[in-house]
């Protein structure tokens, strides 16, 4: 008997992946996790019903979230990563010798153990001795840190559930709080393609660019990822990601990434022109 996953995109669209085997089925305190075993994108990892990653397209997002903020701030030594329990973040992090604190905020212990288990070779990012892991909400954590960080990367999911508090106006004004004077926000923002999440996509830019002096939003293609399309958000203090951005600096490191370039990086903010519409109507509703 054929064994098939569904991602819900809307209420007509959904992704379907024709498994090999169900891995793993628990509920944690706070969100079904699965894991499955398919012939085209591997093992992947499912919350509440929807693909956070697969082995297929994990590297996309983990080396958009990390490289493109890398290869504009030139000194960035203390590193805090909301969500990430499974790693991925992490390890890519932990590929500059010159960070010397990455913070690993996750909620779910059941993730990372799952993780863990599943997916070691992601999961390996966890154990570098510069990662401590806190098994903490990631709202509460960051609430009373002040210019700690130079770097934070909200690797949460989507804004509803159990991260649904690390997507408001007052989780956004503590990463502003908790970065120093040249810090710099990455996060994920979603994708703007179907009506249903355009509205979150809006109001998330919204949010940051009342914030932070510098927001702008870049993009890849992730496969699992709703519609296929995901935009990520780059917010700073002081940087901006292209008049800023040192390609020669960050090509010297001499780093393989199989998603990453720096020409992509460029590429990545030229967005289409309904993203930048849905953009603009968030910054002129402020």
């Amino acid at each position: 008997m054929e064994m098939w996953f569904s991602d819900v995109h809307t209420p007509n669209i959904k992704l379907n992946i024709r498994v090999k085997k169900q891995l793993f089925s628990e509920r944690s305190d706070l969100q079904q996790v699965d894991v499955f075993d398919s012939e085209d994108l591997g093992k992947f990892i499912s919350l509440d019903g929807e693909i956070v990653f697969s082995e297929a397209d994990e590297f996309i997002y983990d080396e958009m979230v990390t490289h493109v903020p890398m290869a504009v701030h030139p000194s960035v030594k203390n590193v805090l990563v909301i969500g990430g329990g499974d790693g991925g973040v992490a390890k890519e992090l932990c590929r500059y010798p010159e960070i010397e604190r990455i913070d690993v905020v996750e909620e779910d212990e059941m993730f990372v153990d799952v993780s863990k288990r599943f997916f070691p070779e992601t999961a390996e990012g966890l154990s570098d001795p510069r990662v401590n892991l806190y098994i903490q909400d990631g709202l509460k954590f960051i609430r009373n840190k002040k210019g700690e960080y130079d770097l934070i990367i909200n690797d949460s999911t989507d804004p509803f559930g159990p991260s649904e508090g690390l997507f408001t106006k007052e989780f956004y004004g503590s990463c502003y709080k908790a970065l120093n004077s040249e810090g710099i926000m990455v996060y994920q923002h979603g994708s703007p393609f179907y009506s249903e999440d355009e509205e979150e996509c809006r109001k998330m830019h919204q949010k940051v660019f009342q914030c932070f002096p510098v927001s702008k939003v870049y993009q890849a293609h992730i496969p699992t990822c709703s519609s296929g399309y995901w935009l990520f958000g780059f917010a700073s203090k002081k940087y901006h990601p292209l008049k800023d951005f040192d390609a020669e600096r960050w090509k010297k490191r001499k780093l393989h990434t199989s998603y990453y370039t720096v020409n992509l990086h460029q590429g990545a903010f030229m967005l289409p022109e309904y993203v930048e519409e849905i953009l603009l109507r968030a910054e002129e509703d402020r």
